[in-house]
């Protein structure tokens, strides 16, 4: 199913590419928009320049993301790539600004598709998600700044009007992404449970989050309880509950959003 999803998010960001933005020299955001260069430039095809870039990118999510998240975003940037190859850069309109909107907002909506179901679409995604876990800046917010690199290449390489409307392109995708994906948003859990040493020592070798025990006892039963309580991104938690659940079916687990987080937030910074 996830999979499914990730095709179908990158068929939606290539139909945002091909049908608004590369017939305009409108560059999109990161790897995918130095693709984009690279095809108008040259007589290659984006698609192509879109796999090649992302290679080493993709080792690098292997080790820093895991091998789930690394071998969807494989299928992303394999299918966004063919969908970029299949689908004609012929414009559906020749309004420069209504392209800018339209392909930033859909191209957004496609990310953000595919980073809500475990992947990225590749490149600068792959960094932004790195940082992001560890920090408390957006997906979204992170890949616009990382990108101004990208609008001065497409004033310099084009001319500054198309460097606006890229930059333009490129804020409305960001926001989209935050719209879609909120996996930026960080949460308090609380863990009641009889297993606190095994689900500590799990959680402490896969997610990399420090972890504060205390001990308490039921009400009602007066059995003796371990508490866990972590902050964790929105992205963490169904790895916490599966491993929760794994060690103690019968856990207690409490949820609540976190406005600020100020102090380690990974036990690797």
């Amino acid at each position: 199913m996830k999979n499914l999803v990730v095709v179908l998010g990158s068929l939606i960001v290539a139909f945002a590419f091909n049908c608004f933005l590369v017939p305009h020299e409108i560059l999109s955001s990161g790897i995918s928009g130095l693709a984009i260069l690279l095809g108008i430039l040259t007589p290659f095809d984006t698609g192509l320049y879109n796999f090649l870039l992302n290679v080493p990118l993709l080792i690098l999510g292997y080790f820093k993301l895991g091998r789930t998240i690394t071998i969807n975003t494989l299928v992303c940037v394999f299918s966004l790539s063919l969908f970029l190859f299949l689908i004609p850069a012929v414009a559906i309109t020749d309004n420069m600004l209504l392209s800018t909107v339209f392909g930033g907002g859909i191209g957004g909506l496609g990310v953000g598709l595919i980073l809500k179901f475990a992947g990225t679409s590749g490149g600068l995604d792959i960094i932004a998600i790195i940082i992001a876990r560890a920090s408390s800046f957006s997906v979204g917010l992170l890949l616009t700044g990382m990108n101004g690199v990208i609008v001065l290449i497409s004033g310099f390489v084009f001319d500054w009007e198309i460097a606006l409307y890229t930059l333009l392109s490129i804020y409305i995708t960001g926001k989209m992404i935050d719209t879609v994906f909120t996996d930026h948003l960080k949460l308090t859990m609380q863990i009641v449970t009889t297993e606190g040493d095994a689900i500590r020592n799990e959680l402490l070798e896969s997610i990399y989050r420090g972890i504060t025990i205390t001990e308490g006892y039921g009400g009602y039963t007066q059995e003796k309880k371990d508490i866990l309580m972590m902050v964790l991104t929105r992205y963490e938690t169904l790895h916490v509950k599966n491993v929760v659940r794994k060690h103690d079916e019968d856990a207690f687990i409490n949820m609540y959003e976190t406005i600020e987080v100020d102090g380690k937030f990974s036990i690797n910074n």
